[in-house]
């Protein structure tokens, strides 16, 4: 037994789960482990828009993700490297585990599902495969250091799936604002879910001027309305000169929540010297945010979200409560 799930992996030997090609998903709890009844899927927002544009129609999609999870026991999807998290109930739980869930808690899991042993018992016959959220029925397995959170009662279980999807990134924004006080802050794709979260807690966290960049009309006029930034501007991020004509006056703090590759040169050119650009989406080259970096002369400190921030699921879950703008976000994402 393995409080990481070293004994989940079957091929190849020897590595961590989330490296690993394939996984024993089987619903049998080791000492430390949970299973849970899986409810629904929230795939990550590169994933799904690569299965999309690699797939076309929704059938093609769902059978695209059954394909990748009846492989290799568990999500992950072999382009982009990333899978997502999901909701369910808690059915068993094994005498060892640390994790303080108990038989029947209803959670969404706060590690990826690039880790996490699946199985999926109802071939997605629910899902249109036209939604990054998969209704779903089958079985998960959460290691002894896996991390979940204890679904809130206040609102929706689609709701909250969408938060804590994201939550690393505004608990890890509110941090880096924190060490530059009256910053500037640039949002790349600030009008997503990590994105409108992200410009949430920069306010909070005392930012002087927060500009959201996000590529359509439509786009900017719902960021306008929520009120989170006091700049939104249109741009492509992967065209690094209009990403910096866009903005004009270099920020201190560029947080990148994009969903497509090729956002690491405009993100750079944006950011003063001396400020922090913080990478939080999975569709990131670090060879080309390092070498672009190198190639701009620009002298500035890029870190890599890497999901986790203590108190990260409740500290989003508060910024839905209280700040009206995000939740519009989120609720106008859903319905649409």
């Amino acid at each position: 037994m393995s409080a990481y799930g070293l004994h989940r992996v079957l091929e190849p030997r020897g590595v961590l789960p989330q490296q690993a090609w394939r996984l024993d998903a089987e619903p049998v709890p080791a000492a430390d482990e949970v299973i849970v009844a899986v409810e629904r899927l929230n795939l990550d927002a590169a994933s799904f828009r690569q299965l999309r544009e690699a797939h076309g129609s929704g059938d093609a999609v769902r059978q695209a993700v059954l394909d990748i999870v009846g492989e290799r026991g568990k999500m992950q999807n072999p382009v982009t490297g990333s899978g997502g998290m999901l909701l369910g109930t808690v059915l068993e739980v094994g005498p060892e585990s640390p994790l303080g869930l108990k038989a029947g808690d209803r959670i969404a899991t706060l590690v990826s599902l690039t880790l996490t042993p699946l199985k999926i018992n109802d071939g997605l016959q629910d899902w249109s495969g036209e939604d990054e959220q998969v209704p779903c029925r089958g079985t998960a397995v959460l290691f002894g250091r896996s991390i979940a959170a204890v679904l809130p009662d206040d609102m929706s279980n689609e709701l909250a799936l969408s938060v804590l999807d994201v939550c690393g990134a505004p608990a890890l924004t509110d941090r880096v604002v924190r060490k530059h006080p009256g910053a500037d802050v640039l949002v790349l794709g600030g009008g997503g879910k990590s994105g409108s979260l992200s410009l949430a807690a920069a306010r909070q966290a005392g930012a002087q001027r927060l500009v959201a960049l996000v590529p359509t009309e439509k786009e900017a006029e719902q960021v306008r309305k929520s009120g989170l930034a006091d700049e939104v501007v249109i741009a492509d991020a992967r065209n690094p000169v209009a990403v910096a004509e866009a903005v004009g006056k270099q920020v201190d703090v560029t947080v990148v929540c994009v969903d497509v590759p090729g956002c690491e040169h405009g993100a750079i050119l944006a950011t003063a010297d001396g400020g922090t650009v913080i990478f939080f989406s999975m569709a990131t080259s670090f060879s080309a945010a390092a070498l672009g970096a190198e190639g701009l002369a620009a002298d500035v400190e890029m870190l890599v979200g890497n999901g986790y921030v203590p108190g990260h699921a409740q500290f989003a879950l508060d910024l839905v409560r209280t700040q009206a703008g995000v939740r519009a976000l989120f609720e106008q994402r859903q319905t649409a």
